[in-house]
């Protein structure tokens, strides 16, 4: 039986699993205080990249089997903060539907006021109403609700007892970083969306072609095609992008800190796709 739902996902599960291993490798084996900052410090960017593959798998599960979902999401929420469902009530079901409406947006860059956020202020206030937001969503989802209450809850207290077994190798391997990748997820996605006040889909979110960060974050800088399509799997993004390019525009093409550390050797021009890069014109796997 085949187990993937899209062949192209084993390779960030396998990054996961070992990432997993390699945690729970150095939870029992390291006992140096300095040593544990300094590869939670290190592992800061590796797991913020984990962050965008399990949106991804909320958006689209990895597996066939039920059991296998939840596992890798336990991995996920490890790495990440964000536990199961959690994001497909506050993403998925909540930001996904509300995007365009700054008042009901679960991702909002806007202030009650009116006027709009700042970076930090942005990524304070997803982080922190992250879990009370998700579970609002939730009310209107009840199955979804009741599996990521179950399954926040047996997480937080495997969390728990790690912590309680060895406290400083808990503390600085899992429930820090859960925080941190939080943190760092909400400051990615502010220049998703932010200053772009508008009710067209085409109008409303800010992409980045380079291939590099495309190729870490599979395919999230085409996100105009993501929420045109939030259904379809992450490899096949650079398609939909394809098929829309003409009706977004050119100033929604930004590059990024990815464009000055790794300069992409194609040399994507704005306007995507088509005529650029045949390879991510077609249909992958």
């Amino acid at each position: 039986m085949q187990l993937f739902k899209h062949s192209e996902d084993r390779w960030p599960v396998t990054f996961t699993v070992v990432l997993t291993a390699l945690d729970l490798t150095v939870y029992f084996w390291l006992n140096n205080p300095w040593v544990l900052v300094g590869y939670w410090l290190l592992m800061i960017n590796p797991k913020g990249v984990l962050c965008a593959w399990n949106h991804h798998h909320q958006h689209v599960p990895t597996f066939r089997s039920t059991a296998l979902n939840r596992a890798l999401e336990l991995c996920y929420a490890l790495h990440t903060g964000m536990t199961t469902n959690s994001w497909v009530l506050h993403h998925v079901l909540g930001h996904h539907m509300n995007f365009l409406d700054q008042s009901k947006d679960e991702s909002r860059w806007r202030h009650a006021d009116g006027k709009a956020m700042g970076m930090i202020g942005y990524t304070l206030s997803v982080a922190l109403t992250a879990y009370p937001r998700a579970y609002q969503v939730g009310k209107r989802h009840p199955r979804h609700q009741r599996g990521f209450l179950v399954y926040t809850l047996l997480t937080f207290a495997l969390v728990a007892a790690l912590i309680y077994a060895r406290p400083l190798q808990g503390l600085l391997l899992f429930a820090l970083p859960m925080v941190t990748s939080l943190l760092y997820t909400s400051w990615v996605t502010y220049d998703h969306h932010a200053g772009l006040d508008t009710d067209d889909q085409f109008q409303a979110s800010y992409n980045n072609l380079n291939s590099w960060f495309n190729r870490l974050t599979g395919n999230l800088g085409y996100h105009t095609a993501h929420h045109h399509k939030q259904n379809v799997h992450w490899s096949r993004l650079p398609e939909v992008h394809a098929r829309i390019a003409d009706r977004v525009p050119a100033h929604l093409y930004r590059k990024s800190t990815f464009d000055a550390l790794l300069p992409d050797p194609v040399g994507v021009a704005p306007r995507g796709v088509v005529g650029a890069r045949s390879d991510e014109a077609q249909p992958q796997g």
